[in-house]
């Protein structure tokens, strides 16, 4: 028997009075005097109908233990319904078991208190588990599995549901079913399967309900939608304030928020009374598109009113100023929330945490997180700060934050574990990205579809992009974004012919290409070397798809051209440009010039850069290099002493590599590894042998004013280089060596691990600024295109 101690303490006198004259009652001779299990279930049922969840579990505590009652099929799902409220999952399970011995699980009462109990606990596989072993289901039973999946951030899993029950004559979906499932086609902006449950609706009388009508006008609106959420609402005979509050919302979170303080003024004309919740939507739109200026305003104005701002309204604000990057502002808004007394509230401290993360103000971030009482911090305490960050660059921060929040035993949801891979796939931390990638899988995360995309991601910036092709395959449901973030995994990886199949799949799928789609396909052909696709999907967007190239199209067809060799095309086609050509066109030009030594057109580029207001150290690091690969060494001299006057400083080469006790870095020269002895000798055997096999060092790339012998040794200690003789020594044989670099990879490094890979037990993998290098037996998967 589970004893709740503690409790009865803080019991009402009336409680208490009700327990005495059950335990009189019990120590009667008389048996018409007996309690009876009916009498017990009335009064648990009082005390759950009132909210008293702790107190009906005490009173069953005492229907066992001192009347020596068993519980029948009416009082477990009052307990069921108890331990979901309190969280009381280990009770829970154990009133499961009891249940089970009584033989009432097979009671539909009892079945479907049982899913609603897990759900509220999370345990969606378990309630799964429930639904699946009842031998009689009723419409109460799908919505609650539905319901289980869709407020528990797993709409595709509450979709699939609600898929199956269609496929049952019986019972047929009803209001409460359709509630629960629209809010899952709104998180995933499957509009047309939202289009199908209206459609169904209308069909069986269902629209008219006013309940149905605001998840529609919500479901439409997160589905951007707005056509359609506004008819549904015109269309609605009865609105409520729920109605009002929908379709500001709706406007507001589309970038509509003029219309939305349009509609605020009539119903102010009707008499339908402005609550925090209207208010608080419209500041919440414009803080969603970074407009925290008018989100400040719409602010004033609500106090003008007299509107007194809740906790949603504030969070809503601080948003805002997080999206915007508006730190003063943060700190104002911080000033008020102090002033007003609402520091106390975790939900707001959690916003204040993330506008000082992601406004990069880490040290009043780190004071208010550590402010919150180790044993109150909740998944979105450390989420803020994991997400504030992996945001910002700071991805090593945020792996440890996301390692003492495990630690802490604290559970993290969907938000958090997309910002963890967000930080691996930054740090290239593939060991890390799996071990999370399992607990996706243990905790059936996988089908919440933005983690299942970041999977994607992560694994094609960790340098496995076959990984991300099994996460892409095994996805349930995709999206565009799944499609395109699998097409930028081949771009990245060179492998420009399964990027345009991938394409080619997306459109027979019945998803149409945008701009970004686009963009994506022309990158692929860029780093594949596919100029005539290219210019073939360039020339297609408009006349098939409707899409109007923009800069960064030109932008991308520029580099193609360029890479390629072909510079004058590229040349004629900035001139073709319709709109003005921006500093990423001129880059890609220049950067081709390094790459074909073409030093007239890399100082029209740089000149056009520098009139855009757009030079920085890149610019004049390219222009620098470009010049010392001529021969041209005052220019180079002249570059460097406009670098210095501008305050200008050329990034040092730097690149890290995974070894057994985590990740080393390299800089050039660099000797603070305590094995650099073992290192240095390794490199030296390395190069020794690949010059026995052709290798000659490409003076060209060590850019000082030096004689040729030093130019060689300069190379011979380039940070790619000691990365790799790092990893010799500490990756077993036959697995592969990964190494990230912050700027493009050195040409004669490149020429060099090509030779390295072909004398080595390893595939070397590189990861530049552009793109993957996967060096095996002697070759490159780049081929040339880098």
């Amino acid at each position: 028997m589970v004893r709740l101690r503690g409790l009865r303490a803080s019991y009402p006198a009336h409680f208490s009075r009700h327990l005495r004259k059950l335990s009189s009652s019990s120590s009667s001779s008389s048996s018409s005097c007996r309690p009876t299990v009916f009498a017990c279930n009335l009064l648990i049922k009082h005390r759950v109908d009132s909210g008293l969840y702790t107190e009906a579990l005490s009173l069953y505590q005492h229907m066992r233990s001192s009347l020596s009652l068993n519980p029948d099929n009416f009082t477990f799902p009052f307990l069921f319904k108890s331990c979901g409220s309190l969280s009381l999952i280990s009770l829970g399970r154990v009133l499961h078991a009891l249940a089970a011995t009584l033989g009432f699980v097979s009671n539909i009462f009892v079945s479907n208190s049982l899913i609603a109990f897990y759900a509220r606990c999370s345990e969606i596989s378990v309630a799964h588990q429930v639904f699946d072993e009842m031998l009689e289901r009723d419409a109460i039973s799908w919505n609650s599995l539905i319901a289980a999946y869709s407020q528990n951030y797993h709409p595709a899993g509450a979709l699939d549901v609600f898929a199956h029950m269609m496929m049952h004559e019986n019972p047929k979906p009803d209001r409460v079913t359709i509630v629960n499932v629209l809010p899952a086609c709104g998180t995933l902006r499957a509009g047309r399967s939202g289009c199908e449950i209206h459609a169904y609706t209308m069909r069986h009388g269902l629209s008219e309900d006013v309940l149905v009508g605001n998840a529609l006008i919500d479901m439409y609106a997160k589905c951007e939608l707005m056509g359609e959420a506004l008819s549904v609402f015109q269309n609605m005979g009865v609105k409520d304030i729920v109605s009002w509050n929908s379709i500001v919302t709706g406007l507001s979170q589309n970038g509509r928020c003029e219309e939305a303080m349009k509609l605020m003024a009539k119903m102010e004309a009707l008499k339908i009374g402005l609550n925090v919740i209207t208010w608080s939507a419209v500041i919440s739109g414009y803080a969603q598109r970074g407009r925290g200026t008018e989100a400040l305003r719409v602010f004033r104005e609500m106090q003008v009113a007299r509107a007194e701002p809740n906790h949603v309204t504030l969070i809503s604000l601080l948003s805002a100023c997080s999206s915007a990057g508006a730190l003063l502002h943060g700190r104002e808004i911080h000033a008020y929330i102090t002033k007003f007394g609402w520091c106390d509230n975790l939900m707001v401290k959690n916003a204040l945490i993330d506008t000082y993360a992601k406004c990069r103000d880490y040290e009043h971030a780190l004071r208010l997180f550590d402010s919150v009482a180790f044993t109150e911090r909740n998944v979105v305490t450390w989420t803020v700060m994991i997400g504030g960050y992996a945001q910002n660059g700071h991805a090593n921060e945020a792996l440890q934050f996301f390692s003492q929040m495990l630690t802490a035993k604290a559970s993290p949801n969907a938000f958090t574990i997309s910002c963890a891979l967000i930080a691996c796939a930054h740090l290239s931390a593939l060991r890390i990205g799996k071990q999370i990638h399992a607990f996706v899988f243990r905790h059936r995360f996988y089908l919440v579809l933005f983690i299942s995309n970041c999977l994607i991601d992560m694994y094609s910036k960790c340098g496995d992009v076959n990984d991300s092709r099994k996460v892409f395959d095994y996805m349930p449901h995709k999206n565009s974004i799944s499609w395109t973030t699998m097409m930028t995994g081949y771009g990245l990886h060179g492998r420009g012919v399964e990027a345009l199949a991938t394409f080619e799949s997306m459109r027979r799928a019945g998803l149409p290409p945008d701009d970004i789609t686009f963009l994506v396909v022309l990158y692929a052909c860029s780093h594949a070397g596919l100029v005539d696709h290219g210019w073939l999907y360039f020339n297609s967007m408009t006349k098939d798809s409707g899409v109007r190239p923009g800069v960064e199209h030109y932008a991308c067809m520029v580099d193609l051209l360029a890479r390629a060799g072909r510079l004058n095309e590229a040349q004629v086609l900035i001139g073709s440009m319709p709109m003005e050509p921006s500093a990423v066109v001129w880059v890609a030009l220049l950067s081709a010039c390094r790459t074909h030594a073409h030093v007239e057109l890399a100082e029209l580029a740089s000149q056009k850069l520098m009139e855009l207001d757009s030079e920085n150290a890149g610019t004049y690091t390219l222009l620098s290099n470009i010049y010392a690969n001529a021969g041209r060494w005052g220019d180079v001299a002249r570059v460097r002493a406009l670098m210095r006057k501008a305050g200008i400083r050329k990034r040092p080469g730097c690149s890290w590599v995974q070894g057994k006790s985590g990740t080393a870095t390299f800089y050039v020269g660099d000797r603070s590894n305590p094995d650099s002895d073992k290192i240095y000798e390794v490199l030296r055997s390395l190069i020794e042998k690949i010059k026995g096999m052709g290798y000659v060092p490409e003076t060209s790339f060590a850019l000082h004013d030096v004689d040729e012998e030093e130019k060689g040794w300069l190379l011979s200690e380039h940070s790619e280089k000691l990365a790799v003789a790092y990893g010799v020594l500490n990756t077993p044989a036959g697995m592969p060596i990964r190494i990230a670099k912050n700027l493009r990879v050195c040409g004669d490094c490149h020429t060099a691990i090509k030779y390295m890979s072909a004398v080595l037990e390893h595939e070397i993998i590189v990861r530049d600024t552009s793109r993957f290098h996967h060096f095996k037996e002697g070759d490159c998967s780049c081929r040339g295109f880098w």
